[in-house]
């Protein structure tokens, strides 16, 4: 099969990726892999969907070397109808356009619809990621696996929020990754706490959440496909991000750590609880981003860290994840377009 993956930009994919584990994943397996990026989609007078796809060597076995390969530029795109496409695994992150270029931001989801109408399985699913654009598609989950939260732009409103927090609140953006603009707040009654709002609400609403103590250890990033906690003889996709010395973000891009992570019962049921909507809205490959009993974050476009799993445990799951994608297409040659893509998407 050809595997065509959306990525931000060439230039920075980096070899420590997921996305690169799961390239080279499927080029192990025999199948032919292609990166496209936002502004790579063509759709003609015909109404014809075509991409302009960078296409490495099919011999890659090294990740250093297969995104070096990536980055010399010495590749020729290829214009590639879409209908040539098995599967488009969209991997970007549109937070990371949404200053520099918000045309970009929404791409995968607007051409990953075309692309779904002209027969490509194509995941995350394109209309449940339109949902999840923002972390508001967080507040959908169930309340018992959510941190008391306030949305809001409204300085009183989040002054209350905090004075009834006595151990704190965690302020951020509600858009946005990475840990960008993240701040724990101790009390209504810090002196920068206006500054702090003026400097998140300049990206738009904030969201204020109720500091979990725990999550001075860190947050567990569990991976879940097909709406289940992804596995292998007892060993789960998972691992502890740890924060740096004086630092409240676990964001790996912030300094964070990984360590290994004790997959206890009291997790699973946080992943129970959520599976319901995420096989609803087609997600695939999901990092939950988990303290205690609680669920921080639901990363639905770029969940990273399955090198960091492997180096760990010494299970590569990235051939799991390829697996997975082959069964979907056989599926999709034995029953062609009856099985609509956002049930696909998690079968």
């Amino acid at each position: 099969m050809r595997i065509a993956f959306l990525v931000n930009s060439i230039a920075g994919e980096a070899s420590y990726y997921t996305t690169t584990a799961l390239a080279l994943a499927a080029i192990a397996r025999g199948h032919e892999v292609c990166y496209v990026t936002p502004g790579d989609f063509i759709m003609r007078a015909d109404d014809s969907l075509l991409v302009r796809a960078v296409v490495p060597p099919p011999k890659q076995k090294k990740a250093d070397s297969f995104v070096a390969t990536l980055h010399d530029g010495k590749w020729q795109a290829e214009t590639i109808d879409i209908s040539e496409v098995d599967v488009l695994f969209l991997r970007n992150d549109p937070s990371e356009d949404a200053d520099e270029r918000p045309w970009a931001a929404h791409v995968g989801a607007m051409f990953g619809r075309l692309a779904v109408e002209r027969g490509v399985i194509t995941v995350n699913d394109p209309d449940g990621l339109s949902r999840a654009q923002n972390k508001l598609y967080f507040q959908d989950f169930p309340q018992s696996v959510r941190p008391t939260t306030l949305i809001s732009k409204n300085i009183d409103e989040i002054r209350d929020f905090i004075a009834a927090h006595k151990q704190g609140v965690i302020l951020k953006p509600l858009q946005g990754s990475g840990g960008r603009h993240v701040f724990k707040i101790a009390s209504n009654k810090e002196s920068n706490l206006n500054q702090i709002f003026e400097a998140v609400s300049g990206e738009g609403y904030l969201i204020a959440q109720g500091y979990l103590p725990d999550a001075t250890e860190g947050d567990i990033r569990l991976f879940l496909m097909n709406g289940k906690p992804l596995e292998r003889d007892g060993t789960y996709a998972a691992f502890r991000r740890v924060p740096a010395k004086g630092e409240v973000r676990s964001n790996m891009n912030a300094a964070g750590t990984a360590a290994a992570a004790k997959i206890t019962p009291k997790i699973l049921e946080v992943a129970d609880a959520v599976r319901p909507k995420l096989i609803a809205d087609g997600m695939f490959l999901v990092g939950l981003d988990i303290v205690g009993d609680k669920i921080l974050e639901i990363n639905v476009f770029t969940p990273g860290g399955l090198p960091d799993v492997e180096q760990l445990y010494g299970v590569d799951f990235s051939p799991d994840v390829i697996a997975a994608l082959e069964h979907k297409v056989a599926i999709r040659n034995n029953y062609g377009s009856s099985v609509p893509n956002r049930v696909l998407a998690t079968l």
